[in-house]
């Protein structure tokens, strides 16, 4: 699927993206790596409608069909481990929010609010809440931040048979290593290596 064409931004004197363009296969984990600053968050923040480029196009996607894991987590201080997923699923799917608990390695920790939890753990509840969001595509901005890695590697590999595809940032070579597809980024302005 083509995510977008010729996308254009700058900030100021500082060009982020220049007649950047980017298609994906419709499934599986798509790893973009990248030095910081080459502009991996900022082409997500476009993907999620947040912000808008000054050229180009968002194509087989719109935003509205997206969900963003932002860097921090951003959780409800005042709302446990299932409240904060039973408030982005539709009441008809609020039954899927120990699944998804037990799908981040959360399972018995429904009624844990977020400052009980490990930053590691806080983390994964994040992941939880992106994933319950109904989506065609999935932007993770580094989703094991904190995460020991025999963890990340078993989400990472049950993330795989999502039906949707997730385009996940990542500095960590053995999770880039089981991705699906690692696209190597440069920037600014952002593009493809390989």
């Amino acid at each position: 699927m083509t995510l977008c064409e010729h996308l254009s931004l700058s900030f100021g004197e500082k060009v982020v993206l220049e007649d950047f363009s980017l298609s994906i296969p419709d499934r599986g984990i798509i790893a973009l790596q990248g030095p910081s600053g080459c502009g991996k968050t900022t082409l997500l923040r476009i993907l999620a409608g947040l912000e808008h480029p000054q050229a180009g196009t968002l194509r087989d996607i719109s935003p509205q069909q997206t969900a963003l894991l932002f860097q921090d987590d951003r959780l409800l201080p005042w709302r446990t481990a299932r409240q904060q997923l039973t408030d982005v699923l539709p009441r008809s799917r609020w039954d899927e929010a120990p699944k998804l608990l037990e799908l981040v390695e959360l399972s018995g920790e429904d009624h844990t609010y977020p400052a009980q939890l490990s930053g590691g753990m806080g983390r994964r509840l994040a992941l939880a809440r992106c994933l319950a969001l109904e989506a065609k595509l999935y932007l993770l901005d580094e989703p094991f931040a904190g995460v020991d890695l025999p963890r990340a590697l078993r989400i990472l590999e049950r993330l795989k048979a999502w039906e949707a595809p997730i385009l996940l940032v990542s500095h960590e070579p053995d999770l880039l290593s089981n991705a699906d597809l690692v696209l190597s980024l440069d920037g600014p302005p952002l593009h493809v290596i390989s």
